[in-house]
């Protein structure tokens, strides 16, 4: 079928997500992807500078995830994970637990990050009720915050602007400040004490209410690439245990190299009772979730009847080869090398972000890891709906860079294969971009 026929099928049938198909120009038909690039039908190739939705870790077609894929299709491609387990799913969870701090040792597995975050969500409910505890039942997140798109994910996340087509069917979370800083904030110290004091004031008025507070540690994505320090979150779980509640952190983007560390908790030194994995676990082959539980969690369902259980699951729970690719992963990340392209691109954004500092139309420069941003002025305001966003993302697929900006907010969170003069093409592209817009 030609490319011209794809696009017509596409055109007819696919509805696309977070587009507006009145408004977009026409999808790109990828033909291939290798490395950091993707090819397109009509020979052009990007850069992708956004690990394609922060997913891929290690660049397209990676040999030794694919090569683990096909051996465990040709050995299990699925089976049942009610009555059974198996080698893949296994090996992962006993992994990934120790790599976690402290005794975050209970692996429930899912399909992606929403659902990592509804099991947690669900998980802190029915802890709190199977202690015989009543009344803590309320959530509490972080304003700006989204952690997925299924209910009770949504609810977590209604401050973040995308859900008002259903905020009738949300329940009620309790949100706080969220205190976001960047490059020569002198202003950050003041901004933590605000949101602590908010939280403080929450408990004080509802004691014994919460069951859990969700957030995304060290940065928010799709709020705006939003970056908080490390001693906030200390202080933040400091007074959640004081309260007696549970602390959930969402590394659905942040977890698996992302901060630096291998897990976000890690760099803030801090052992939360629920950690949410998905987006980088397989290194972008397949979908799939982790929700990590401390052990005091996963006891409090153990007992002779079966309303004490977690009655929940997904039909492709612990899916093997899902499990076989997050193992081959999980090799790439340890390694060396990996360790050592984390850390040049990490350098790289620093000097490229310092450079961009001294443009009048730049702000709030900030870096976390492998993950750069910054706030574009200009008119047309700010936010997802900014109207300079299509106008940076149009100019970047002219140049060949698979970018996604966050309305305002212009962000790289690339693939740890993407070698250094990659990544300076990228920025110099960047340049180019804004040197454009600006005139």
């Amino acid at each position: 079928m030609s490319p011209e026929q794809l696009l017509a099928l596409d055109a007819r049938h696919v509805w696309h997500p977070f587009t507006q198909a009145a408004a977009a120009r026409p999808p790109i038909l990828a033909a291939s992807a290798k490395g950091a690039s993707i090819t397109a039908a009509d020979g052009r190739t990007y850069l992708d500078l956004v690990s394609s939705w922060w997913v891929n870790l290690h660049g397209h077609g990676h040999p030794a995830i694919a090569a683990a894929i096909a051996q465990q299709a040709a050995t299990m491609e699925q089976v049942i994970f009610a009555d059974f387990t198996h080698a893949p799913a296994a090996e992962l969870a006993a992994r990934v637990a120790a790599l976690l701090p402290g005794d975050l040792d209970r692996v429930f597995y899912s399909d992606d990050g929403s659902t990592a975050v509804e099991v947690a969500m669900k998980l802190s409910l029915q802890f709190w009720s199977n202690r015989g505890i009543a009344g803590r039942d309320l959530f509490v997140g972080f304003e700006g915050g989204y952690h997925g798109d299924t209910v009770g994910a949504m609810s977590a996340g209604h401050s973040s602007g995308f859900f008002s087509a259903w905020k009738g069917m949300l329940f009620p979370v309790e949100t706080v400040p969220f205190p976001a800083t960047w490059d020569g904030d002198d202003a950050v110290a003041a901004k933590e004490a605000a949101s602590l004091d908010a939280l403080d004031r929450l408990f004080a008025a509802k004691p014994g209410r919460v069951a859990a507070v969700l957030i995304e540690p060290l940065i928010q994505g799709a709020g705006g690439m939003r970056m908080c320090r490390p001693a906030f979150l200390a202080a933040l779980a400091e007074r959640v245990r004081a309260e007696g509640a549970l602390l959930i952190f969402d590394e659905v983007m942040t977890g698996f190299g992302r901060t630096g560390p291998i897990f976000a908790c890690q760099k803030a030194g801090i052992v939360p009772d629920l950690v949410c994995l998905s987006k980088g676990l397989t290194g972008g082959f397949l979908a799939m979730a982790l929700t990590v539980a401390r052990e005091e969690i996963y006891r409090e369902f153990l007992g002779p009847d079966l309303d004490r259980a977690f009655l929940h699951g997904h039909s492709y729970t612990a899916n093997p080869l899902g499990c076989a690719a997050g193992l081959a992963s999980l090799d790439l990340l340890l390694s060396d090398a990996c360790s050592a392209r984390r850390a040049a691109i990490e350098a790289i954004h620093r000097a490229r972000l310092d450079d961009l500092a001294t443009r009048a139309d730049i702000s709030r420069t900030r870096l976390c890891g492998t993950i750069a941003a910054f706030d574009v002025g200009g008119s047309g305001g700010s936010g997802y709906g900014a109207a300079i966003g299509p106008r940076l993302k149009a100019a970047a697929f002219d140049r060949g860079l698979l970018l996604r900006p966050l309305g305002n907010v212009l962000y790289l969170l690339p693939p740890y294969c993407l070698s250094d003069e990659e990544l300076h093409r990228a920025w110099d592209g960047i340049g180019q971009i804004l040197a454009e817009l600006a005139g």
